[in-house]
């Protein structure tokens, strides 16, 4: 299916991914509905910094992705979905995580029991590396086991076993996409490149993290964002849950030690108790195998880190944009 042309839904629109995908739609030719999350502010999250030209090119619609009437009423008459709404933050599922069970699992099925009465004929479900665990091998496909070492991860493993339940169960056209950590503009401070490059561009000198060893698997946002676009145009990914990921990982020491020679080289690292997740439920290594993406799309990484990192930390010297920043609160 190629999507210029079709209306498409994006859940999360006003998120860090959901807008940057938002964005490349527009640019692709779709019409596209921004499903952003209510509030009295009448805020749309990250879209209301796009320029007022595309704004006008898109549908918002406000809702709440754990209501199911809203869910299907923003459905109707979209050929595609791409669900990307949820709560991602570890630190908070830790104590609230009947709000991840509400919002990633119960969320998760107002999308699938819509699509399913409303013939849609596509929809994309956002996954993450996080299902994984801490990696049993290396580099880490789709046949590895999940292991729920936080209670984030564990709900969204029970929002991809339903994906694939419907795709089992009622032919739905399902792909679950599972991006491997992306970082760029607009991400949030829970995050640990925003977290370095914010504490650093605000005058910080003693950087301050939780644990350095562990590794990750980092996407620039554009190449994420081309992940799901080629994973929605590829029929053979119709029924499968696939990687996104470079196939490199780096420790969080070593991102940190590489944008503090970038921006303040006199800057030192301070560990933080209170920013380290409990032993058992900290993943100490993920790096994605990205053979099934290659093998399905001609998706492949444009973005080294050197040019993500730099083009992430140019955005962020803005002070129209370093200013949504609290840089010395610990962001769960």
């Amino acid at each position: 299916m190629k999507l210029n042309g079709k209306k498409v839904l994006v859940t999360g629109a006003d998120g860090f991914i959901g807008s940057h995908l938002t964005e490349a739609l527009i640019s692709e030719g779709c019409g596209v509905r921004a499903f952003v999350y209510y509030n009295s502010f009448n805020s749309w999250g990250w879209l209301d910094t796009l320029p007022p030209e595309m704004l006008k090119e898109m549908d918002v619609f406000a809702g709440d992705i754990r209501d199911p009437n809203g869910v299907a009423e923003a459905m109707k008459s979209c050929d595609v979905v791409f669900h990307l709404a949820a709560l991602i933050a570890i630190p908070f599922s830790y104590h609230s995580p009947d709000s991840y069970v509400d919002t990633n699992i119960k969320g998760t099925l107002n999308v699938l029991q819509a699509a399913r009465r409303l013939d849609t004929a596509r929809v994309l479900v956002t996954s993450t590396s996080e299902v994984y665990g801490t990696a049993q091998y290396a580099p880490i496909d789709e046949k590895h086991p999940y292991q729920g070492q936080s209670p984030y991860s564990a709900t969204k493993i029970g929002a991809d076993r339903l994906a694939e339940s419907f795709f089992r169960s009622f032919e739905l056209p399902v792909t679950i996409v599972r991006p491997f950590n992306t970082y760029g503009p607009r991400q949030s401070a829970r995050a640990v490149v925003p977290t370095i490059i914010t504490q650093l561009l605000l005058g910080q000198t003693q950087i301050k993290l939780g644990s350095l060893s562990p590794t990750r698997d980092f996407n620039y946002v554009k190449d994420t964002v081309r992940g799901f676009i080629a994973l929605a145009e590829a029929d053979a990914a119709i029924g499968r849950e696939v990687n996104i990921a470079t196939g490199t990982e780096v420790s969080v020491g070593d991102i940190a030690r590489v944008l503090i020679e970038q921006i303040n080289p006199a800057a030192t690292i301070l560990t933080e108790d209170a920013r380290l997740r409990p032993e058992a439920s900290e993943v100490f290594r993920l790096i994605g195998d990205n053979s099934l993406i290659r093998s399905l799309t001609q998706w492949k990484p444009d973005f080294d880190l050197e040019a993500g990192l730099r083009d992430t930390i140019e955005w962020f010297r803005n002070p129209d944009h370093l200013s949504r920043y609290k840089s010395w609160l610990y962001n769960i």
